[in-house]
C-alpha cells in the first residue's frame, strides 16, 4: 500500500460498472444541466453525475444520501466517481433538474440495444404497479370532513382570542401559550381551507374533460352537482398529488402512486415507455401507452394488457393502429400458467358490450390463449426485478413531476441492467 493505488485493478473487468460508464459516454446528452455562471464549486462531470445515479438505482440505493455514503464506501463507485465525493444536495439536485435528459438517456439504451441486436419490437405488455408515496394515508382528509373541521376551528380561534382579549383586559396571570394555540389553529384552518379548494378544483377540471368527452358532468361524480367534489373524496395534506389506493387482492390501502410500464415481450423485456398517473385505474391507459412507445424502437405490432385496462371505448381506438389482446374478466385473465390469488366473493359482472364479447371470444382461441400467455412472463417479472431485486417499493420525493423523473431513472436502471445481462450472456 506505499504505492498510489490504482482502483481499475480492484474493479472486475465484467463489473457493472464498466458497461454503465461506457453506456453513459455514448448517449448524445445536450440536454444535461450545467452551471452557466462559472461561480461557486467547481463542477462535477454531469455525465459522471448521471452514471453515478444510474449505477447506484441500479443497485438499490436511492436516497441522496446513501449515495453520497457509496462515494466513500463502494469501491466500485469510487472508481466511478474518481474518488470524488458529490455531497447529497448536489445528488438529489441533480436528479431534480435533468428530468429531460433522463427521458434522453432511457432513449438512448433502447437505441444501444437495437444497435446490439437484443430490441426487435413487435409484441409489447403494459401494466401498471402500486409504489408508496412519501406520505402517510393518514394525513389524508375528506371533503366533507375539511369542511366540519373548518367550522370547528374558526369556532376555538374565536374563542381563543376571546380569552386572550379577557386576560388582557383583567389584570390575571398572562397565559403565555395562547399565541402558539391560536397560531397552531389558524394553521391548520389554512390547510382544511386549501384543501377544499384543491379538491374542487379537482373536481371542475373533472367535469370540463367529461364535456368534451360528451358525457353528463354529473354522472363520474355519483350525482353530485357540477364542480363539486363528492364527500368522500380525499386530499393528502403531505403529498397532495398522491392517491389512497387498494392494494391488490387485500382489503388495506395505502397512499401511493400508479407506476406504468410498456415492456418488450418478445424476449429483451426492456422497458419500452413509462409514465406515472394519479388514479388507481388503469382503465384509460392504453391509448396512452401506446404513445410512449417511440417510433426509434420500431412500430408495435401487437399489444398485450390485463383485465384492469378493459375500456372498449379504448379498444376501438388502439385496435385500429395494432392487434391488441385484453382480458375482459378474471378468468380470462388467468390464462397464465398459475394464479395464487384466492376465489373472489362476488360474482363477476355480466359482460354484455358486444366490443367485449369479441374480445374475450378472441382470448378464448387457441391462439388468442398462446398470444396472451406472453403478458405474465414478460411485464410482470420486470416489476418484481425492480421492486424486489433493486429495492424500488417507495417513491422518495414528492409531487407527481418529481415522482416522474425517479420512476424513470429506476426504469433507466433496470434496462441498463438487463442489456448488461443480454449482452454478457
Amino acid at each position: 500500500m506505499l504505492l498510489p493505488v490504482d482502483l481499475r485493478e480492484w474493479i472486475p473487468q465484467d463489473d457493472l460498472v464498466h458497461f454503465v460508464i461506457n453506456a453513459v459516454e455514448m448517449m448524445s446528452l445536450p440536454g444535461l444541466s450545467v452551471n452557466p455562471r462559472g461561480s461557486g464549486s467547481k463542477q462535477y462531470p454531469p455525465r459522471m453525475m448521471l452514471a453515478l445515479v444510474i449505477y447506484c438505482y441500479a443497485n438499490g440505493l436511492f436516497a441522496s444520501r446513501r449515495i453520497e455514503r457509496a462515494t466513500y464506501r463502494d469501491l466500485a463507485v469510487r472508481y466511478l466517481t474518481g474518488d470524488t465525493h458529490p455531497d447529497h444536495d448536489t445528488i438529489c439536485a441533480f436528479r431534480r433538474e435533468n428530468g429531460e435528459a433522463v427521458k434522453q438517456a432511457f432513449l438512448e439504451v433502447l437505441r444501444l440495444a437495437q444497435k446490439m441486436g437484443l430490441l426487435k419490437v413487435g409484441t409489447v405488455s403494459v401494466d401498471g404497479t402500486h409504489i408508496k408515496a412519501n406520505a402517510s394515508k393518514h394525513k389524508g382528509v375528506r371533503y366533507d370532513r375539511a369542511g366540519v373541521l373548518e367550522k370547528l376551528l374558526r369556532k376555538d380561534i374565536e374563542e381563543l382570542l376571546a380569552r386572550a382579549e379577557k386576560s388582557d383586559t383583567e389584570a390575571s396571570a398572562d397565559d403565555q401559550k395562547l399565541p402558539q394555540e391560536i397560531a397552531r389553529r389558524e394553521a391548520l384552518l389554512e390547510k382544511m381551507l386549501w384543501a377544499r379548494q384543491e379538491l374542487e378544483k379537482r373536481a371542475k377540471s373533472e367535469d370540463v374533460g367529461q364535456e368534451e368527452d360528451g358525457k353528463d358532468p354529473g354522472s363520474k361524480t355519483g350525482g353530485a352537482s357540477p364542480g363539486r367534489p363528492k364527500d368522500s373524496q380525499q386530499i393528502n395534506l403531505t403529498d397532495p398529488q398522491s392517491a389512497l389506493m387498494r392494494k391488490s387482492h387485500h382489503d388495506s390501502y395505502v397512499q401511493a402512486y400508479n407506476a406504468q410500464a410498456v415492456v418488450d415481450a418478445g424476449g429483451s423485456q426492456m422497458i419500452l415507455a413509462t409514465d406515472v398517473i394519479r388514479t388507481p385505474s388503469d382503465a384509460n391507459q392504453l391509448e396512452a401507452a401506446l404513445k410512449g412507445v417511440t417510433e426509434i424502437v420500431g412500430p408495435v405490432e401487437r399489444m398485450l394488457a390485463d383485465g384492469g385496462y378493459v375500456n372498449a371505448d379504448a379498444f376501438d381506438q388502439v385496435q385500429e393502429k395494432v392487434d391488441l389482446y385484453v382480458a375482459i374478466t378474471r378468468e380470462d385473465n388467468s390464462y397464465r400458467r398459475y394464479d395464487y390469488r384466492p376465489p373472489k366473493q362476488k360474482p363477476a359482472k355480466k359482460v354484455t358490450d358486444p366490443r367485449l364479447l369479441a374480445m374475450r371470444e378472441k382470448l378464448a382461441t387457441k391462439e388468442g390463449k398462446r398470444i396472451y400467455g406472453k403478458r405474465a412472463s414478460s411485464v410482470e417479472p420486470v416489476f418484481g426485478i425492480i421492486k424486489s431485486a433493486m429495492g424500488l417499493r417507495q417513491f422518495l420525493l414528492r409531487g407527481i413531476e418529481k415522482v416522474r423523473i425517479e420512476w424513470d431513472l429506476a426504469c433507466l436502471a433496470y434496462n441498463v441492467r438487463r442489456l448488461w445481462s443480454l449482452s454478457t450472456t
